[in-house]
């Protein structure tokens, strides 16, 4: 049985194919049911041929602190960066991998070799060619400066060769099963190397005014105001993209982003980018829909980060109380309108791998204060820092400050925006911070880099921010990664969560759910594990 959707201007038309037969079926379905299916359509059906043409107007939320994606992973970046850039593969919400700037490749038997072969006649967009010597430059010298996840990713790569111009060849020094999950653009973004090569990566110039291989090409930013992509008239895929061009606005308010979306400045609104309790009120509009897909790739978690390596934080008992003493259910409820999952540990229930037998997170004031009282905590006032994302981040960090505050903890809010909260991480200028990171299907790729004590040296805000240190969870998590059998790897993995969970090195909050609003002529925004990130080159307007 296969089902689809398809609209008329009244109903909702379920197709309902059973042993190649098709049955018609109309009925009507209102759109919260659509929205908890990740599923809400316009009056145009999906076998509608794509049109070429149009402006689509977006909002990007906060403005990102810069546009170079092999530098760069916030979240922002890759919203708008992921249109520029690209990776050697994409992925479908199944985490299956599809061609991008590969269009096939295999493996070898013993798991060891991977043959990519890339597309012909593709160009950056200085107009010079595209070829293998690119792609080992980014993954074999770019990248391990840049860019510590992709490092900790490659650390079984024996060698990369490029025998000619359209081939690269991975070489693993023992097999690795998630290795084909490591090259969409925002984890491992080809690089020209003609630009980049003996250069500062850093400071570039190149930087500022970013050059890849993707379906639209950098054109002007107005810092404050907007970011201008404008169609890569060469793409290698003929047709494509179908849209002239992207104005991503930039509108720090969160109530005038809302506007912006009812007087029709913007088109799309990208997960994250309103407050929750917006939401409902504009999907009732009319030409409005909705979708929860496109976060599969991610699985977002969010927590806070507890410096580990000096202060108070760096006694286990004070880092127990901190998690204990928040209340995750009222910020689920109250700040992000249900929508969401509280968290267990540093696992995602979307995440291969993760243990359904931890309970999840305590709300328990009287053991947090018993803790505080065993610790000797002497008031100490501890630095919070907000995640710079919009009033609903901002509520969340008044609530936990002031939960911490009923348990005796004392607790300072200090303010920054999306550049100076990357400096003041990366710098480990901090006591407790909001973040939350992408886990990217498996949790050799999103998970072990946030605890293993390798990644604990201050210069990333991705990395091991907490400074956490201990040598059974590092020995835990490279065993599981070496282990060729799933079920030794879920036990692997199980014992290493529990083991987390513990010591409490973060204190983990809330599986995050955003839905993505958009005009219901904008067609097919969403179409890979990754959502919006790499939406763009499929998507198309309906004029």
């Amino acid at each position: 049985m296969v089902f689809g959707l398809v609209c008329d201007s009244t109903l909702v038309v379920g197709v309902v194919i059973v042993n190649r037969r098709k049955t018609l079926v109309k009925y009507s379905i209102g759109k919260t049911v659509l929205l908890s299916l990740g599923l809400l359509c316009s009056g145009a059906s999906i076998a509608e041929t794509p049109q070429s043409g149009g402006t689509l107007n977006a909002v990007v939320q906060p403005e990102p602190p810069g546009l170079m994606l092999g530098i760069l992973q916030n979240g922002p970046t890759q919203n708008v960066a992921g249109q520029i850039y690209e990776g050697l593969l994409r992925y479908d919400e199944n985490l299956d991998a599809m061609p991008s700037l590969a269009k096939e490749w295999s493996i070898s038997d013993d798991g060891l070799t991977y043959t990519f072969h890339l597309e012909e006649g593709v160009k950056w967009h200085d107009g010079e060619p595209f070829t293998s010597a690119d792609v080992v430059f980014s993954i074999d010298v770019f990248l391990p400066e840049t860019n510590t996840r992709l490092r900790n990713n490659m650390q079984r790569l024996e060698s990369i060769t490029a025998p000619d111009d359209n081939t690269v060849v991975f070489k693993l020094s023992a097999p690795f099963g998630p290795f084909l999950g490591v090259f969409e653009a925002g984890s491992a973004p080809i690089i020209p190397k003609h630009i980049y090569e003996g250069t500062d990566f850093k400071n570039n110039p190149a930087n500022n005014t970013p050059i890849g291989t993707g379906p639209f090409k950098f054109d002007k930013w107005e810092k404050g105001s907007y970011i201008h992509l404008v169609k890569n008239e060469e793409y290698y895929l003929e047709g494509k993209p179908y849209l002239d061009d992207i104005y991503y606005h930039i509108i720090p308010d969160a109530a005038s982003r809302s506007i912006a979306y009812e007087t029709g400045k913007v088109d799309l609104l990208p997960g994250g980018s309103i407050e929750n309790f917006d939401v409902e009120r504009l999907l009732a509009m009319d030409n409005t829909c909705s979708s929860d897909k496109g976060w599969e790739f991610f699985g977002p978690l969010s927590w806070l980060w507890m410096n580990n390596a000096s202060g108070p934080l760096a006694d286990v008992r004070i880092r127990q109380a901190v998690s204990l003493a928040i209340d995750r259910e009222f910020a689920l409820n109250a700040l992000w309108n249900g929508v969401g999952k509280v968290a267990s540990g540093p696992v995602s229930s979307s995440t291969r791998f993760y243990d359904s037998n931890l309970p999840e997170l305590a709300y328990d004031p009287d053991k947090a204060r018993q803790l505080l009282k065993d610790a000797g905590y002497d008031g100490e006032t501890l630095r919070l820092l907000p995640l710079p994302y919009g009033e609903t981040w901002q509520r969340w960090a008044e609530a936990v400050k002031q939960n911490l505050s009923e348990v005796g903890i004392n607790v300072e809010l200090i303010a920054t925006d999306a550049g100076g909260w990357n400096q003041k991480l990366a710098e480990r200028d901090y006591d407790l911070a909001f973040t939350y990171l992408y886990q990217y299907g498996d949790p050799d790729l999103g998970v072990s880099r946030t605890y293993i004590s390798t990644n604990a040296e201050p210069g990333s805000p991705w990395n091991n921010v907490s400074g956490y240190i201990n040598e059974e969870v590092d020995a835990l998590f490279a065993e599981a990664s070496a282990a060729g059998d799933a079920e030794q790897r879920q036990e692997l993995y199980s014992k290493v969560q529990a083991k987390l969970v513990e010591e409490a090195p973060v204190a983990w909050l809330l599986e995050l759910s955003f839905p993505t609003i958009y005009r219901c002529s904008v067609q097919n925004p969403i179409n890979t594990a990754t959502g919006v990130n790499d939406g763009m080159r499929d998507a198309w307007i309906k004029q």
